[in-house]
């Protein structure tokens, strides 16, 4: 019942509630986050029938050109998936708390607010990023979205699972 969205949806709420395709919710849990990936991950007591985890790509292999399909709630509307290309690779960004965010996929697909946390795809339906943000000079989608890479998140959700926060590894001379 892990859920992984951005750190900037759920900092500084008091409950969280998981809305899941088919319209049931469930109260879910705060696990941890790193506000320096824009990561967060959530738990929901939901039946394990119910769940089924995306099959994850591998963003070390996107290219530019590349199709991509962002898939989130903008504006409030559920379900709505958009379309795009890979714009770029490894950019650095400020996260909206300021934090730098390195390595970052930048993206043609509109990324609007109710984007955030959802997943961004490849043409084969596996999983190489997570829809992050825009930068856009109106806020809308007249602009370049980011991503969190897959692989990125492959690294530092673990830990967030196991300690509620991310450590990098660090070399002591």
């Amino acid at each position: 019942g892990h859920v992984v969205t951005n750190f900037h949806v759920v900092q500084g709420a008091s409950s969280a509630r998981v809305i899941m395709h088919d319209q049931t919710s469930y109260l879910a849990t705060f696990v941890g986050g790193s506000s320096q990936h824009d990561l967060a991950v959530l738990r929901i007591d939901a039946p394990p029938e119910t769940l089924r985890q995306v099959r994850l790509g591998d963003s070390d292999r996107l290219r530019v050109g590349q199709s991509v399909y962002a898939i989130g709630n903008p504006f409030g509307l559920s379900a709505t998936l958009t379309s795009g290309i890979v714009s770029a690779l490894n950019r650095q960004i400020q996260g909206l708390d300021g934090d730098i965010i390195e390595d970052v996929i930048q993206i043609d697909a509109p990324i609007n607010p109710g984007n955030s946390g959802g997943p961004l795809l490849d043409s084969r339906g596996r999983l190489v990023g997570v829809n992050s943000q825009i930068a856009s000079p109106s806020g809308t989608s007249a602009g370049v979205g980011f991503a969190v890479p897959v692989n990125t998140v492959q690294r530092v959700v673990p830990q967030l699972i196991s300690t509620g926060e991310y450590s990098p590894a660090r070399l002591g001379i």
